[in-house]
Order: C-alpha cells, then structure tokens, then sequence
C-alpha cells in the first residue's frame, strides 16, 4: 500500500511539474500578473477570487473596460481561466453573462488596435547611415547595425533575435543560416531554421554585416548580440529584449525619425510589410516570420497593397 501512495504522490508531482512546463515561463509570468490585478480588484470589493464567479470576472471586466483595450480584456479573461485550470478549480469563461457583456464592451468601445509602426526600407537605409555617421567605437556601430539589420532581414522578434547564438549560425554560399530553437509561437521547440541571403548593396546587407560584427567582436561562441560595459568594452553578456526597443528608438532618433510609436516588434512587422509589398505570398512570409496563422500577415499584406489596385487609381482628373 506504501509503495502504490509513493508511486500516485510521484505521479502528481510529475503531473504538476508537466502543467507547469506546458507555458514558457514569460507566458506564466503573464498569467499570474493578469490574475494579480484581479485579485486586488476581487480584494477592494469583497468578493472571491479563487474560486470565482463568473459575474465576479464580468464585473471586473466592465471595471477593466473604462481603460483598456478589448485585447487587454481578453487576455486578462484567458488568464483568469488558465489560473483557476493550474489550481484545479472550473471557471466557465465562456458563460453567457462574461460573453454577451464582451459583445457590449466591444460594440460600444470598438475593436480597433493600433499597431506600432513597421520599419521600412526608406528607415532602414537612414538608420544605417546615420550609424555610420556616428562618432562612437566602430565595435559598437557594427553590433547596432547588425542587431537591426539582421532582425529585419529574418522577421525576428526581439526575444529570438537576442537567442541567437554562434552554435545557430551557418554560412553557406547563398547567404546565412540562422537556427531559432525556440520561440513565441514555437513552444515545444521544434526550431525553425530561418534563411538570410546576400543582399546586393554590401551597406545594408545582414549577412556582410554579421561577418563583420563576428570579425571584430572575435565572437566565437555563445550570444551573438551582447552588453558593452563602460568604454566601449563587449562583455559576455547577453543583451536584453529591451536593450533591442532602446537601441532601435535610439537611432530612429538619431536619424531624425519621430520614435514614439516605434517598437521592438517594428523590425518584424516591417520586414512582413515591405515583404508584401514587393509580392511575397503569405505562404512565404510565414516561413520567415513564424507566424502559425494567416490573420496578421494578411494584415500586413493588406495595408501594404492599400494603393495597389486602388479604385481610385481608375478616376481621371
């Protein structure tokens, strides 16, 4: 009998351990900071949090609605769910009083996301020109110039493009392979392996300048993009997600780009944009981006085509 309690115990720990490992940690991390705001909106006006009601979340969020957006709503309500799930407690979200509540939320708010801006070609070329331009240490021009070139070049995202290590790199004679292990849409690292050609014009091509960057970084193994220490000294370590939104910020500054509206997801989205633009398929730009559906690159496709066969274009005056 002893032997088969030890034998369920080591099961559900295992199970626990499994449901724990079944989100990355930033998704967790997400998670338990959406249920957070709940629960204090729970503790201000007496109700309960674990296990909830659900005319408990459609309060919270009409409440949520007076300064968010529907997104945010909607993420926080997937939280609420997958936080009672991992505490083994049952929570309908989709009763009838949080769905319909939704559907009013929306009608009278709208749905209507406001994106940040892509980078394109025309502030891609003044970014690195005005790198060049700098009158910084030329180790610290190349990293920034690779950073952004190689992250629109391959559609990362700022978490991929800061992964990458010198064991993902290989040189062939089209250009470079970049092996992502692991990624946003790619939970169960099954990898992808994304593929930079040479570009025509040496200036702003990813591949040159990632030849460069290894060249005189002396970069022979682990993180590619790394921290600088005071005087321009490369260290060891990796740089952060938001070391990429403050490096690209910087230099659309510096190039005389209004910044404000501009992210690290900026690269990703333009490099999909100006993709569509030249006549990419869907198809073809998934293979780059990652993405597992069509919905955002038919966005993109669709913004980027907005004056290609424009009805407009039919009108003499």
């Amino acid at each position: 009998m002893n032997e088969l309690t030890t034998d369920i115990k080591a099961l559900h720990e295992e199970t626990l351990n499994n449901l724990k490992t079944s989100k990355a940690n930033n998704t967790l991390r997400a998670y338990r900071s959406d249920f957070k705001d709940f629960a204090g909106f729970c503790s201000k006006h007496g109700f309960k949090s674990m296990p909830t009601d659900p005319k408990i979340v459609s309060l919270y969020l009409t409440h949520l609605s007076k300064t968010s957006k529907i997104s945010t709503l909607r993420r926080r309500l997937v939280s609420i769910g997958v936080v009672h799930k991992l505490k083994g407690h049952y929570l309908d979200t989709k009763h009838p009083v949080i769905i319909e509540n939704l559907m009013g939320i929306k009608r009278i708010k709208g749905s209507k996301q406001i994106g940040k801006k892509p980078i394109l070609i025309n502030h891609l070329k003044d970014i690195i020109n005005v790198i060049n331009q700098q009158n910084i240490e030329e180790i610290v021009k190349l990293r920034n110039k690779t950073l952004i070139l190689i992250g629109f070049g391959g559609g990362f995202r700022r978490t991929e493009l800061i992964s990458i290590d010198h064991e993902d790199l290989e040189f062939v004679d089209e250009g470079v392979k970049i092996a992502l292990n692991r990624s946003k849409t790619d939970q169960f690292g099954e990898g992808m392996i994304k593929g930079l050609p040479y570009f025509t014009k040496e200036t702003y091509c990813p591949v040159i300048n990632l030849k460069n960057w290894l060249k005189i970084s002396k970069i022979k193994t682990g993180p590619i993009f790394r921290r600088f220490a005071k005087g321009s000294t490369l260290t060891g370590h990796r740089l952060t997600d938001q070391s990429v939104v403050l490096i690209i910020k910087d230099c659309l500054k510096l190039a005389g780009i209004e910044n404000n509206n501009f992210s690290g997801h900026s690269l990703r989205s333009g490099f999909a944009t100006v993709a569509a633009e030249a006549g990419a398929d869907e198809r073809s730009i998934m293979a780059m981006t990652g993405h597992k559906t069509t919905q955002m690159v038919r966005r993109y496709i669709k913004e980027a085509n907005i004056f290609k066969n424009n009805a407009l274009n039919k009108v003499k005056i």
